[in-house]
């Protein structure tokens, strides 16, 4: 169950990445929630004493993915092949008619596709969903067992799914915001993406360059919670 959205929406993009229950990731999962509901998303993301940071790091990606797969799974019918023919977080210069003034996405994976290639958003996103979650059901990347280390390349890879989740939270803002509105989904996007947002930044887990696409947003989200 995702922290922010419950059970309130069944709906989703790519089928949900659940933790074992009984397992110490479900523990601080459930941990997670707690805090989140004080409502001081600053404190929530903070690493609990004691806590190992990688699984701390682990159990919140596997989260984002289930938050961002319900809040993509509620648009995919307005993110199509002919409305979002690329994969972009931004509009089109209508200046200069370049695509200098946004921001966009090319696809590779290294494995299956090594080339990055240009493709439509929904495609871009069922690339990018399915390789988070083949890495998110590899026990060698990572581990639900107790006692079973996290690998020393986790932190390299945590930060790449985390990097390419947020392009869907960038293409959502810059192109579906008003379906979003539409569906009254607004606020649930927006909770989420502060939470997505308070937590790479106490770890600096996405470089600043990356997050330009919705530098404005993130800076109103700081200062609404200062």
């Amino acid at each position: 169950m995702s922290f922010l959205f419950g059970s309130r929406s069944s709906k989703t993009f790519k089928p949900k990445k659940n933790i074992p229950e009984g397992s110490h990731q479900y523990e601080l999962l459930k941990h997670a929630e707690a805090t989140l509901g004080s409502g001081n998303l600053r404190q929530a993301v903070m690493l609990p004493e004691g806590e190992d940071l990688n699984e701390w790091i682990a159990v919140n990606t596997v989260d984002f993915f289930n938050q961002i797969n319900m809040l993509y799974g509620t648009i995919t019918e307005f993110c199509t092949e002919t409305s979002c023919s690329v994969m972009s977080a931004g509009p089109r210069c209508t200046n200069c008619l370049c695509f200098l003034c946004r921001y966009e996405y090319h696809w590779a994976d290294g494995t299956n596709i090594k080339k990055p290639i240009k493709c439509s958003a929904p495609k871009y996103i069922d690339y990018l969903m399915t390789w988070v979650q083949d890495q998110l059901d590899d026990e060698t990347l990572f581990p639900s067992k107790i006692g079973v280390p996290f690998p020393k390349n986790f932190m390299s890879v945590a930060k790449t799914i985390l990097k390419r989740l947020f392009r869907v939270y960038a293409h959502i803002y810059h192109q579906h915001f008003d379906s979003v509105m539409q569906l009254q989904e607004e606020a649930h996007l927006n909770t989420s993406f502060k939470h997505f947002i308070f937590f790479v930044q106490e770890f600096n887990l996405i470089d600043r360059r990356e997050l330009a696409p919705l530098q404005d947003l993130i800076e109103k989200l700081g200062s609404k919670d200062r």
